[in-house]
């Protein structure tokens, strides 16, 4: 993971990863950005908490 930034208003977590695809991981709380970038492994807890539980799309 490259970036990350939080739209508290409209609640969409966007994310860049290596290689340069970014996605918008949409309806997220803001508690679970602050769990993301606060995380021991950013990696780890992107792949089991967001990944697999947020809608998203790729831009």
């Amino acid at each position: 993971m490259v970036s990350v930034g939080y739209d508290r208003k409209r609640r969409v977590l966007e994310v860049e990863v290596e290689g340069g695809a970014v996605y918008q991981y949409l309806d997220v709380p803001a508690r679970e950005y602050f769990a993301l970038v606060s995380a021991e492994s950013v990696g780890r807890y992107y792949n089991q908490r967001i990944k697999a539980e947020y809608e998203f799309r790729r831009l």
